[in-house]
């Protein structure tokens, strides 16, 4: 029996209601089987109501695969919600491919076969990849007592108001402006902080095709405090949007969930949004120096919030298994906080929270000054050797005039 597109939108997961409209957004289904043939029905869009769109004709979206990016139906460069690694081979012949995100489950396995691994992963052989040297590290930060949790600035009222504000949850967008304010606390510039932005900017971290990642929410730095010599050199790593006033180098992400969405759909997109963190960080550190920088350390962490549990874990760069492989990164989780349990687990978590977040933008932010002063040494170099050869030459002019001169 075929169902309509109406019902099958309005009995979908919203998970899937959200693949739909990135799906529609960029592009539609291939229509290109279509070609020559004499259409007499056509397909009326009606008005949208909820998070459902009414069709007069049965269809089903999700039986229809994405058209490639080299297809003769053009795309603004960037406009695309799915980022390929891999060139086109041919121009010629339309090529069908079917792109994958956190929403879809052979997401995690494209992940782990670029070499994106999540917490607890362990090889066919039986390793596991290495966790971060400064773990620990990472830890202790993020237990540092704040003055802004105290019983006298956060009270069991204000404790009570966040459950209530947990309780009547109903979808991710009302966790991230009604429950995470509580925890995040007051954020000090609101221009480095962001969400929902489809990050189209990025380079891919795979040869698959894989949606752009959407953070729930991203911190990061104001475009203006990275030199934009730096900033074009790395655009593809540390710019997500092509909107290029959006916060840039993001290093400490969320993925928040309502009552209806799944731990492994927000599992994966943190492991996602980490490993694009940390490829980003890596290549700040590495900028202008004669080698990558291969510390084992990790300067990124993503956050889970779903049902009131808070998780947090790290992102590092690792080794790559093979000798010219690209660049591989690990997952590893740094502690989970049942916020709704009591008051003294949400000042636990939520201290976690804000230390975390101050915690990478200090990292980002050292980053980002080393970067800027080897770009400065960088020019300072160019423009000495400029001088240099302009010496030379007035020189090399100036004897050829004298001995003009003399042999007059």
């Amino acid at each position: 029996m075929t169902q309509s597109a109406s019902d099958f939108l309005c009995h979908c997961e919203p998970g899937t209601i959200k693949e739909v409209k990135l799906f529609a957004g960029h592009g539609g289904p291939d229509l290109s089987d279509l070609k020559g043939v004499s259409i007499t029905r056509y397909l009326s869009v009606g008005d949208k109501s909820g998070d459902a769109f009414k069709f007069s004709e049965p269809v089903d979206p999700l039986n229809h695969s994405m058209r490639s990016q080299s297809s003769s139906r053009g795309r603004k460069p960037g406009s695309a919600s799915t980022l390929d690694a891999g060139p086109a081979t041919d121009t010629t012949n339309t090529r069908t491919t079917e792109s994958s995100g956190p929403y879809t489950r052979n997401f995690q396995q494209k992940l782990i076969d670029g070499g994106i691994y999540p917490d607890k992963y362990e090889y066919p052989d039986g390793r596991v990849p290495p966790k971060p040297d400064n773990l620990e590290e990472i830890n202790q930060r993020l237990a540092q007592s704040r003055p802004s949790l105290s019983p006298s600035k956060f009270s069991y009222d204000k404790f009570e108001e966040f459950e209530r504000a947990d309780a009547h949850v109903s979808k991710e967008n009302k966790a991230t402006k009604r429950v995470i304010p509580i925890i995040e606390g007051k954020i000090t510039d609101d221009k480095c902080v962001e969400g929902e932005v489809l990050c189209t900017n990025l380079k891919p971290l795979t040869n698959d095709m894989l949606t752009a990642a959407e953070p729930d929410l991203y911190y990061g730095a104001r475009p203006e405090q990275l030199d934009r010599r730096v900033r074009d050199e790395l655009s593809g790593h540390i710019i997500p949007s092509k909107q290029d006033d959006l916060p840039i180098a993001p290093k400490f992400f969320l993925a928040a969930k309502g009552p209806d969405g799944t731990a492994a759909v927000a599992r994966r997109q943190a492991c996602y949004d980490g490993a694009l963190g940390a490829r980003g960080m890596h290549s700040l550190q590495s900028y202008g120096a004669d080698e990558p920088v291969q510390d084992n350390n990790a300067y990124t962490i993503t956050s889970i919030y779903s049902d009131g549990q808070l998780k947090m874990y790290t992102s590092h760069p690792i080794q790559p298994t093979s000798p010219k492989g690209r660049p591989e990164y690990c997952m590893t989780q740094l502690n989970t906080w049942g916020m709704t349990g009591n008051l003294d687990t949400f000042r636990q978590g939520a201290t976690a929270y804000r230390n975390a977040r101050d915690w990478t933008k200090e990292q980002r932010d050292e980053a980002i000054r080393w970067s800027n002063e080897r770009a400065n040494d960088s020019q300072i170099g160019t423009l000495a050797v400029d001088a240099s050869f302009g010496s030379v030459f007035s020189f090399t002019t100036e004897g050829s005039v004298i001995k003009k001169i003399l042999h007059k």
